[in-house]
């Protein structure tokens, strides 16, 4: 085989498998309102069944998000994310997230405290936005015992969006790894390593006058837990 005939071949599997990913996420969206809606018809005294139907949607939409963020790296450029950005009200694209989340976070006694005016708003690309917030929500109500506080406000030109919890806290591992470059990541590492590479992908996809977005791991804040912090210029 020559040289030619391996890069069309290469290029030729990424686009089936991108195909099939987007194949999986229509089906799985299908499978996500399908659990909800049963959740609706479970006699509120079986704690079991309930329990058991919220920890699949759990799954069900943690695995949507893989693959939403495996598509949106097939779409990107090296270290580059296409972006559309307008105008966003920020506590409503939180609310959007909350309630996607609604059925697990309710089964699992989880409280969340938002602490977002409603007239903050910015120019992003909220639905990408969305994928990064909904993703460290859902590893917040993973890790957390009773409370998740979402805070956003405009500091130093940027916008200052942090998602807390009162869970152990991020491992030594993962808070070193967040200080790596997009060009170090190895995804190969598994979920936390794509998890961690696209959100920073998507904050720096953000830019302002050479000013790009960013993303902060911490522990402590107000809940003793993890904090995750973007910041978009």
């Amino acid at each position: 085989m020559d040289d030619n005939t391996h890069a069309t071949s290469t290029i030729d599997f990424s686009t089936v498998l991108a195909a099939a990913v987007h194949d999986m996420k229509n089906s799985l969206f299908l499978l996500i309102q399908s659990i909800e809606n049963l959740s609706q018809t479970l006699d509120p005294e079986n704690e079991q069944a309930r329990n058991q139907v919220a920890s699949v949607h759990y799954e069900a939409t943690r695995l949507n998000t893989n693959l939403v963020q495996i598509l949106s790296l097939y779409r990107a450029e090296l270290e580059r994310l296409p972006i559309t950005v307008d105008e966003c009200f920020i506590k409503d694209l939180i609310e959007d997230i909350i309630g996607s989340n609604a059925l697990y976070m309710e089964q699992k006694g989880i409280h969340i405290e938002v602490e977002i005016n409603d007239d903050l708003s910015w120019y992003l690309d909220s639905e990408l936005v969305f994928i990064l917030v909904n993703d460290v929500i859902i590893n917040a109500m993973r890790y957390g015992t009773s409370i998740i506080k979402i805070s956003a406000e405009s500091v130093d030109d940027y916008l200052a969006l942090s998602i807390e919890d009162d869970g152990p806290g991020y491992p030594d591992s993962m808070l070193n790894k967040s200080h790596d470059e997009l060009a170090d990541f190895e995804l190969s590492q598994g979920r936390t390593g794509l998890g961690l590479f696209f959100a920073k992908l998507i904050a720096s996809a953000h830019s302002q006058h050479e000013r790009y977005g960013s993303i902060e791991l911490s522990n402590g804040g107000a809940l003793g837990g993890s904090v995750f912090q973007v910041k978009i210029p």
